[in-house]
């Protein structure tokens, strides 16, 4: 029988078209129709949580929440809690092409309060939705943080260390307020529904993405201390990151408190098997971020300048994955940094595809498991991802001698996959390379970011790892145009996705 070979497109919500600031919801319907329309059965989001200082979908302050700015608020209207001239203000407000994240922080709470000021308290589906508690962590941790501020470690002992004597006070006391960010979550799930429905229904899948770590400041850690390396004042003793690669010359310093893998294994990993149900439950398929951190992570001591003095730790390998059945094949790993026999070992027992990038190809080596023919079908095959330059960008970038040898060792890719795109002083035509290579490949899956497809330049790059301003600010000035789809629509075809 032969293998199914799909196409995905990577675009968050945060970077779509509309009239509020950020891409949300009711943008992204639109968008999802536009790429069924265009021959794609799958596509690519990051993380859809709440974010933070940084503005990072890496970074929240509960791994399970939904981004209160991602709401439409157009849909809040025909609830009838905010009003046209409200909207039309709001409208008005937002003229930019990037992202203004400090704006909409400002903003967007007191618009969303707002709403909350004229919703009815005792509708039924909303009491059930708070009664079933899967959002309670979130929203006393918000409640406090809106009462309180700071960190969760800055506050009074008892609702610090999670008391359950002031748990009840703080909910007790502070009724309203954490009924507000409920209904924030509420909201958020409810359109979130809405539209992976309406994507099923026209044959799209979605991709979820779950980060490995949490950050220290969330719900996550100041409700489950105990399976952190925290101190005695639950402040983390060890913290995430890797070391020199790729990206950065003195490694990444996430700062995200690591896990104490022997806590978990000791609640058979509970904790974990919840978040990747959940997962599994929001999405049709989930790719689990920094995959290499499960067999052996990183880890740095807490106060470090930079990530070179770190050390390598057992994780819990396969064990993590037990239980998890049929539902496996539904999840991708993110495989890409610093690889070994025990990653490799642990893609092929789990079973996981692995991810291609395109952009790591083209080091002169032949046997580069990058390229395109050398790939295997169980794999996914990207251009690039989020943390990259475009294709279009980095080619631009080159110095006279790289581009020459790049453009090279690209073409004799193209004759090896026995393609016929031709390479021109104008970078797009790399960017349109690049698609024809991952449509070319043996992989099950190729996924294209947007910015290639659209073939920009890097003022489309969506993130610098390493660095902390101007990411995450990317926004499409409009959809994708009928004759681009009709184009990959056609591109698909051809190479029989």
């Amino acid at each position: 029988m032969k293998t199914a070979r799909n196409t995905g497109v990577l675009c968050h919500i945060s970077s779509l078209p509309g009239k509020y600031g950020i891409g949300n919801l009711r943008d992204a319907a639109r968008f999802a129709r536009k790429l069924s329309s265009g021959g794609v059965t799958h596509w690519q989001i990051l993380p859809l949580v709440q974010t933070g200082y940084g503005d990072s979908p890496y970074q929240s302050v509960s791994c399970t929440s939904g981004n209160p700015y991602f709401i439409d608020l157009d849909g809040l209207g025909k609830m009838g809690l905010l009003k046209k001239r409200e909207l039309k203000t709001l409208r008005d407000r937002y003229k930019g092409t990037k992202i203004d994240y400090g704006a909409l922080y400002e903003e967007r709470y007191q618009t969303l309060r707002l709403a909350f000021s004229r919703y009815p308290f005792d509708d039924e589906d909303f009491r059930l939705f708070v009664k079933k508690g899967e959002f309670e962590d979130y929203a006393l941790f918000m409640t406090a943080k809106t009462v309180y501020g700071g960190s969760f470690c800055d506050w009074d002992e008892p609702l610090k260390r999670h008391t359950t004597e002031a748990i009840e006070q703080l909910r007790t006391e502070h009724h309203e307020e954490y009924l507000f960010w409920q209904f924030v979550q509420y909201i958020f799930w409810s359109q979130w529904e809405e539209l992976h429905k309406g994507c099923l229904s026209a044959g799209l899948k979605i991709i979820g993405d779950i980060p490995l770590y949490v950050a220290y400041d969330s719900a996550d850690v100041w409700a489950h201390p105990k399976l952190f390396k925290l101190d005695d004042d639950l402040k983390p003793k060890k913290i995430a990151g890797v070391p020199p690669d790729y990206f950065s010359a003195k490694g990444q310093l996430w700062g995200n408190p690591v896990y104490d893998w022997e806590a978990h294994e000791k609640e058979g990993y509970s904790w974990w098997h919840a978040r990747i149900e959940a997962a599994l439950a929001t999405y049709d398929l989930v790719r689990i971020d920094h995959f290499r951190g499960i067999d052996r992570y990183y880890e740095i001591t807490f106060g470090e300048e930079d990530a070179t003095c770190g050390e390598w730790q057992e994780g819990p390998k396969e064990k993590l994955f037990a239980g998890l059945g049929g539902k496996r094949k539904n999840i991708i790993a993110e495989d890409l940094g610093t690889i070994d026999d025990g990653v490799r070992e642990l893609l092929q027992k789990t079973g996981f595809p692995g991810m291609k990038v395109l952009l790591f190809a083209f080091d002169g080596d032949p046997t580069n498991q990058y390229l395109p023919h050398n790939q295997p079908e169980n794999c996914v095959c990207y251009t690039g991802t989020h943390d990259n330059d475009t294709v279009a960008g980095y080619t631009r970038a080159l110095s006279a001698e790289e581009y020459i040898l790049f453009r090279s060792r690209v073409a004799a890719e193209l004759k090896a996959c026995s393609l016929e795109v031709p390479l021109t002083n104008d970078p797009r035509s790399f960017a349109t390379a690049f698609l024809a290579m991952a449509l070319r490949s043996k992989a099950r899956l190729a996924v294209l970011p947007i910015q290639d497809v659209l073939a920009l330049d890097n003022a489309g790059r969506m993130n610098v790892p390493g660095t902390c301003e101007g990411n995450w600010q990317f926004r499409l000035t409009r959809l994708p145009s009928g004759q681009l789809l009709h184009r990959l629509k056609k591109m698909i075809k051809i190479y029989r996705r």
